[in-house]
């Protein structure tokens, strides 16, 4: 099962032997703030600065985890606004049609690998 935004920080967080005030306090954040992150409690998703921040503090992948954290990178949200028009078409059929969702996501990932 995958973990979801809060579980991923905080599994990350005890790994790399942070308490929540440390961690807190690198990121120049309120520990309560980074309490809520990590128990899904709070009311909106971070700034994407911040989840950069867990990332880089935490060695996570720092695009993934702007995904997790329910958030679309500035690059990526440039491209969904240009082609805003077919946006809620394409998500609609990769909602309805697991195995188009399936091929679209495997071609996706089969484009990023050919660039590395």
């Amino acid at each position: 099962m995958s973990k979801n935004f809060g579980q991923l920080i905080r599994q990350a967080r005890k790994d790399k032997g942070y308490s929540q005030r440390e961690l807190a306090k690198l990121l120049g954040l309120d520990f309560t703030y980074l309490s809520k992150l990590e128990n899904e409690r709070a009311q909106y998703a971070p700034k994407e600065e911040i989840i950069r921040g867990l990332a880089r503090h935490l060695d996570l992948d720092e695009e993934e985890l702007v995904f997790l954290a329910g958030r679309v990178p500035q690059q990526d949200e440039d491209i969904l606004k240009e082609h805003y028009k077919s946006m809620p078409t394409l998500f609609r059929r990769m909602r309805e049609n697991p195995e188009f969702a399936r091929r679209v996501l495997q071609e996706a990932s089969k484009a990023e690998n050919q660039e590395k």
